[in-house]
């Protein structure tokens, strides 16, 4: 059975930590579905690269996923302010599904509720607004709930996404074909 991942982007994304995780999920033979929030599928990034997401949340959000990937950038503050983003990584953890943030995203994570007694990392930049992150950890994992720093971490998250859905030995496996 295809392990799914939903993976959720607006305008303002980090491409890095977009690209990355859901190249090695697909590597690791997930299938990812890349949902924009917003009318349109074209979503540009915050380095002005434009991608085209497979689908619109709302035409998939009530679709089954075994994990949901939120990526950080400039883009969490949409996300936030929609709201839909931190309904499903409540249901998701409510389901004993994965939720994984990088970056800034996982203040989404918080207005869900699900980094409380939690442990978490994030980007330094949200370091006031998450006062509990640790700051020497580039990948935290805590009941369910994956966090990470940044960009320059997105490898390592992705590989940790990997081994939530599948085991070392697929880890292994994706890590050998990229070299790493």
């Amino acid at each position: 059975m295809t392990k799914r991942v939903l993976c959720i982007i607006t305008d303002g994304f980090e491409e890095i930590e977009t690209v990355a995780p859901v190249d090695l999920l697909r590597r690791a033979g997930a299938e990812v579905v890349v949902a924009a929030i917003g009318d349109g599928i074209h979503v540009t990034g915050r380095c002005h690269i434009t991608m085209h997401a497979d689908a619109r949340l709302d035409d998939v959000k009530d679709q089954h996923f075994d994990m949901l990937l939120i990526p950080g950038g400039p883009h969490v503050a949409a996300l936030r302010a929609d709201g839909r983003a931190a309904a499903l990584a409540k249901s998701y953890a409510a389901a004993g599904r994965p939720v994984a943030a990088i970056c800034a995203a996982p203040t989404v994570l918080k207005d869900a509720g699900l980094l409380e007694g939690r442990r978490h990392t994030s980007h330094v930049g949200v370091a006031e607004e998450l006062p509990a992150r640790i700051a020497d950890e580039h990948v935290v994992e805590d009941r369910g709930v994956i966090t990470s720093m940044g960009a320059g971490t997105s490898v390592e998250f992705g590989l940790r996404l990997i081994l939530a859905l599948f085991d070392q030995a697929k880890v292994a496996e994706v890590s050998r074909g990229i070299m790493l």
